[in-house]
């Protein structure tokens, strides 16, 4: 499950979900119904969590379409753009594990020697792979469109607040590196002009400033 690893990497606060990867991994050869329950816990657990981060409440009682469907809705995007299409069909996709995890699961009902040793075979491996990638593409989707839609939000609220003169020290490293600009009798900090000619720019330029370790 390349993606979903990289998309944890990439945002440390999910690492906790690292736990479902491992067992679907581990278990894909040797007992599916255990990588299967594990890929439903996995998306559950990120669908509530974006609910959670969305200040979205919820019942409890939701199904695993419903649930997966209400994450993709928090997330923000526009009804009916690109996201939410998209969502929707990678939901269906989840609503198919919750159904097939009754079929393969083992662990929730009692069953004869023979019916567990069938389990395995009830998807073959071709349609196995399928479903892991499908829980790997759904995973990280999420997350990173949650984490990007994020940091969107945030620097859309930081382009509506920010004040040239409160960024003192950005503004004194920009301009060590570009200097001043004249034109006849005038003359400005090349700070000033990315902030009065491309806020969006100099937004951009503040946030590296401050995420550098330097």
């Amino acid at each position: 499950m390349i993606k979903v690893k990289k998309v944890i990497s990439d945002f440390n606060s999910w690492r906790s979900y690292l736990v479902y990867v491992e067992r679907i991994e581990l278990h894909i050869d040797t007992d599916f119904s255990i990588s299967l329950e594990n890929s439903k816990s996995l998306l559950e657990g990120i669908s509530k969590q974006i609910c959670k981060d969305k200040q979205i409440a919820l019942s409890g009682g939701e199904n695993f379409h419903a649930l997966i469907k209400t994450a993709f809705d928090a997330i923000g995007y526009e009804k009916g753009g690109f996201v939410n299409v998209v969502g929707g069909a990678l939901s269906a996709i989840g609503q198919q594990l919750g159904k097939l995890r009754k079929e393969v699961g083992t662990t929730s009902h009692g069953g004869t020697s023979e019916q567990i040793e069938r389990r395995n075979l009830v998807i073959d491996e071709i349609s196995r792979d399928f479903l892991i990638d499908a829980t790997d593409l759904v995973a990280s989707f999420m997350i990173r469109n949650h984490e990007n839609e994020i940091l969107r939000r945030e620097e859309q609220s930081l382009f509506d607040t920010l004040d040239y003169y409160e960024a003192e020290e950005f503004n004194a490293s920009w301009d060590d590196s570009y200097g001043e600009f004249s034109m006849g009798d005038y003359s400005y900090p090349a700070s000033e002009i990315l902030f009065n000619v491309d806020k969006q720019a100099y937004v951009t330029e503040y946030n590296t400033f401050n995420e550098s370790p330097e």
